[in-house]
């Protein structure tokens, strides 16, 4: 049995110890904004904040996140009012999307450890992989979201349409996987 924090809630999770992270998240606790990529930590489609570190989820097992804190996509924020996010809207940045959530994640982790990266602080903190490459807009996104998380700049960014920021909060409450009774 293994007690951590996912997006602020607690959880106890009843798994093998060494069940990867990414499943127990996408399974048991039904935050599917984690995906699946390629299973080797080489892509970043999975990647979480663990303690505030952008992290594969793939390839760390629940066992060795014991009391830990997790944050997934979901508790990134629950109306899309991070300013990464905000910026990703405002720079029409996703394609397929598929990669998207991950690097969001490592941008965010990256933003937080280094307010004002260059673009040599970019290429090795973000590995992750787009398929589409977006990759010069990833870029401008991030240096965006940077201005904004210094001030110097306001984005006034709507959530992507269709998609009401009342719906997607309501679903952050509910973490606590089934196994956790």
């Amino acid at each position: 049995m293994t007690r951590f924090t996912v997006n602020d809630q607690p959880v106890h999770y009843r798994l093998d110890p060494e069940t990867p992270l990414l499943w127990a998240l996408r399974d048991a606790s039904n935050l599917t904004g984690t995906k699946y990529g390629c299973g080797a930590g080489l892509c970043g489609a999975c990647t979480v904040h663990i303690d505030g570190q952008a992290v594969r989820s793939c390839q760390v097992n629940v066992g060795t996140v014991e009391g830990a804190f997790v944050t997934t996509i979901e508790g990134l924020s629950a109306d899309r009012s991070h300013p990464v996010q905000q910026a990703w809207v405002a720079e029409n940045l996703p394609q397929c999307g598929y990669c998207q959530s991950g690097m969001i994640m490592a941008v965010a982790a990256l933003l937080r450890s280094n307010p004002n990266p260059v673009d040599a602080d970019i290429d090795a903190a973000i590995t992750n992989i787009c398929r589409c490459g977006t990759y010069p807009r990833i870029r401008r996104a991030l240096h965006r979201a940077a201005r904004v998380l210094a001030g110097q700049e306001i984005i006034a960014a709507a959530p992507p349409p269709g998609i009401d920021p009342a719906d997607a909060a309501a679903a952050v409450p509910a973490l606590t996987p089934a196994s956790a009774k």
